[in-house]
């Protein structure tokens, strides 16, 4: 690049994606090694003032969770708007800990050990589902985290909430948090399974609440299908072996027969993710299909019916699919050739 060309004039942004876009210019260089020239002295100045910006905002976030963590920390006292500063405290520390580092550093400064001691199983129903919407937000694609939460002995206290709380803000949360703990992350995957959570799972899908109900039915449809390795026979019944078998542990406490009770209620946009997780069931796991065909559930009419239910209504093509997919893994009859039909 020729000094004093246009794009030593190019004006960056003094921030952190002025600096990465130009470390994308540096490297956008043909096969030939570029030119080495003396950094002008605008753009040296502009570098230095940029790194310093981005190594402060850091440091002034933790400062943020540390003044947060002080108002969490206050003995309760009769002040009317105490319950308000630990509010706006917890909704703070949950928009800054979207940042991986941050919340990182939270859990150094003991701050997740504060919030479940204190507020997640509180009196105060907006102290519980921010404290659980925290939870998640730390948790989500953050191992540190992830493992942190898990040492604190939360699994069972988010499985006893989304169970029994009687807020219904605080039991969608409460999901939010055991999503974001157990995919992907097989260690929290197996104190979910010793907790019993695949039940408390199903009762969620009972529930009357629809956003719940959904949510639910995602989030076992999601396990199912990143979980295509543990398909093995072997059982799974007590303790949870060395390699999780997740379709045998629902087969075995009757969760076929249940998904299929629920398809038999009125219809329900969640039924979809009902039956994408009876498909993730059978996919090349005989116990499920074996299940799926036992006569009294009635399962082949019911997926018939609602083929022709949904067959001219565009929004439940995915829905109308799954059934498809059920009927051919589980009902079709080869033909003489040997091919299904």
């Amino acid at each position: 690049m020729a000094e004093g060309g246009p794009e030593r004039n190019r004006q960056h942004s003094n921030n952190l994606q002025g600096l990465l876009r130009l470390a994308v210019e540096a490297g956008s260089v043909g096969d030939t090694a570029p030119e080495h020239h003396p950094m002008p002295e605008e753009r040296r100045q502009w570098l230095q003032d940029a790194l310093s910006d981005v190594f402060h905002g850091q440091s002034d976030e933790v400062k943020q969770l540390k003044d947060c963590l002080q108002i969490l920390n206050e003995t309760p006292g009769d002040d009317a708007g105490e319950e308000e500063r630990r509010w706006n405290a917890l909704d703070m520390v949950a928009d800054l800990c979207e940042n991986l580092d941050n919340a990182r550093d939270f859990c150094k400064l003991s701050g997740m050990r504060v919030v479940v001691d204190s507020f997640l199983e509180c009196a105060d129903a907006g102290l519980r589902w921010r404290t659980a919407h925290l939870i998640g937000t730390c948790s989500q694609n953050n191992p540190f985290v992830q493992e942190h939460v898990l040492q604190l002995g939360t699994m069972p206290k988010l499985l006893e909430m989304l169970n029994n709380d009687n807020s219904d803000l605080v039991r969608i949360k409460t999901l939010f948090a055991v999503s974001c703990l157990v995919r992907e992350q097989e260690a929290g995957l197996r104190e979910f399974i010793h907790h019993d959570g695949f039940s408390v799972l199903m009762r969620a899908m009972q529930s009357r609440v629809e956003k719940l109900k959904v949510k639910a039915a995602f989030l076992l449809q999601n396990l199912l299908i990143s979980s295509p390795e543990h398909k093995g026979e072997g059982s799974c019944t007590d303790a949870v072996p060395h390699k999780l078998n997740i379709p045998n542990v629902l087969c075995s406490m009757g969760m076929v027969q249940q998904l299929v009770a629920l398809l038999q209620t009125e219809h329900d946009p969640f039924h979809e993710h009902v039956l994408g997780a009876l498909c993730s069931l059978v996919t090349d796991f005989p116990r499920g299909v074996k299940q799926c065909q036992e006569p009294e559930l009635g399962l082949e009419d019911i997926l018939n019916e609602r083929s022709r239910m949904l067959k001219d209504q565009e929004e439940f093509q995915e829905e109308l699919e799954f059934c498809e997919q059920l009927l051919r893994a589980c009902f079709s009859q080869p033909d003489e050739s040997g091919m299904d039909r």
